[in-house]
């Protein structure tokens, strides 16, 4: 083992237990997450399933599994992957690893403070923000201790140059405790009122599924292209270009063009929504330049994860841009194109691009091979798959469902009853989704439990190891 070797052998040994703390968590909350968001969707073909009980109505079960599977897996695995990411381009171990390690169960508390509370009908009430302020202080809390260890990192780095994922790693560590403690603060501690509510919900809401999804997916996703690769990202001024333009522009986003606020509010996201296509542009052109010419076989390994990932955030965000549009907004709004959008930024983009850092660092930090490794290929078409059938049937119902609300003539029990079709397509997509999640966690604990026993294994020899006498001339 050269010296490059033996010094990346110890960057990865000093992120072992915080990121198998973080990951071990949020692979339990997307498993169900999943779960519950196949309830939920159950409840729409399935209304008398759970007739009878409170607990798994539709209100409860949905905003349950959205919060589960952003702030119990996506938030916490992302973390994980940006402090490895850290430590790797900095060339330098983790500084304060036990931090993380206290953070990361302070956040898997807070997340259950904040489900549990949801099925007990202690929510706020307000999308993507149903958490107490119980559970929201103790995310707060535990993002900025693994911020602290993030920076610390940073600083502490012998490479002292600043690459592209540099700029998306740190800009999503100061943008979530930024929008979290704003919303909470208006909307959850000292509440404003009447229509104001409505539109920093709607702020924050943009701001958490795009902004911070985007910059944190980007940067891990950037990261990977060009470790695998072996070569620095391509096109290095225009992903700069990208990032600031997608900055200024990302946040406004998010009002419905039928909201009732003051008309500047809808025609704001609506600009913002045009000038979104600047930084699509120049990620698209690093991502052409550097995957142009490159001949990897992908195998459904991570460097087929992070090509994915891209592509998918590319078209969610032109989703995205269409709902901005007035005219096309106007017509799906309140229907199942959102959620449509909503679904591809989250699984099709985020959580693709970090089941791809989980699995290029896993072994790594471990010492060992995956356990199941060929499930990983699996694992990667069970997620395609489940999020094209999860997507693409609500995108088509929402845009059918759109058109017939603006039909007089035809009743709404009606314009209900044509959607159930796309509802149970995308149910089957959930399940695949569902399917995939098991994988991802089967790993992290079967690596997890080989892991702990090499150490009792460990222990136990030098328990029993004579001790060594030395002889004595008289």
């Amino acid at each position: 083992m050269n010296e490059n070797e033996k010094q990346y052998s110890a960057i990865d040994a000093s992120c072992r237990v915080p990121l198998l703390a973080l990951f071990g968590g949020a692979a339990i909350w997307l498993v169900i997450g999943l779960a519950l968001a196949i309830i939920a969707s159950l409840t729409f073909h399935m209304p008398g399933m759970f007739g009878d009980c409170p607990y798994f109505t539709y209100g409860r079960v949905q905003p349950a599994a959205n919060d589960a599977i952003v702030y119990g897996f996506a938030i916490p695995a992302a973390l994980g992957v940006i402090l490895w990411i850290f430590a790797r381009m900095g060339e330098t171990e983790l500084v304060l690893p036990l931090v993380p390690i206290v953070a990361a169960n302070i956040w898997h508390l807070g997340v259950l403070v904040g489900v549990v509370a949801i099925f007990v009908g202690d929510s706020t009430g307000f999308a993507w923000l149903e958490f107490p302020r119980a559970a929201s202080v103790l995310i707060f809390v535990a993002f900025m201790l693994i911020a602290v260890s993030a920076f610390a990192t940073f600083g502490a780095r012998r490479d002292r140059s600043v690459k592209p994922p540099h700029w998306f790693l740190l800009a999503s560590l100061f943008w979530f405790p930024w929008i979290y403690s704003t919303a909470n603060l208006f909307l959850v501690a000292w509440p404003v009122r009447g229509v104001a509510k409505s539109v920093i919900d709607w702020w924050f809401s943009n701001n958490l599924l795009f902004v911070w999804l985007g910059l944190a997916g980007l940067g891990i996703a950037f990261y990977l292209l060009s470790k695998i690769q072996n070569r620095p990202l391509q096109g290095t001024y225009y992903a700069l270009f990208g990032f600031w333009s997608f900055i200024l522009f990302a946040p406004w986003l998010g009002i419905p063009q039928e909201a009732p606020v003051p008309a500047w509010l809808p025609a704001a996201s609506a600009v913002g929504s045009g000038l979104m296509i600047v930084p699509l542009i120049a990620f698209i052109v690093v991502y052409v330049k550097t995957v142009y010419g490159v001949s990897i076989e992908c195998k459904g390994g991570p460097y087929c994860h992070a090509k994915f990932g891209i592509a998918a955030f590319i078209l969610s965000a032109l989703m995205l841009l269409c709902w901005g549009c007035p005219d096309f907004g106007r017509i799906v709004d309140l229907t199942w194109f959102g959620p449509s959008q909503v679904q591809m930024q989250i699984f099709g983009f985020f959580a693709i691009v970090v089941y791809g850092g989980i699995y290029e660092l896993l072994s790594g930090i471990m010492g060992f091979e995956l356990p199941f490794a060929k499930f990983v290929r699996i694992q990667h078409w069970l997620f395609m798959i489940g999020v094209a059938f999860l997507v693409v049937p609500l995108a088509i119902g929402g845009i059918v469902q759109g058109f017939n609300l603006q039909n007089p003539n035809m009743a709404f029990a009606d314009i209900v009853q044509g959607t159930l079709l796309y509802i149970r397509i995308s149910s089957g997509g959930l399940c695949l989704l569902f399917l995939g999640s098991l994988i991802l966690a089967a790993n992290i604990f079967a690596m997890t439990i080989q892991w702990k026993l090499s150490l009792i294994k460990c222990v136990t020899t030098a328990v029993n190891a004579p001790l060594e006498t030395e002889e004595v001339e008289s």
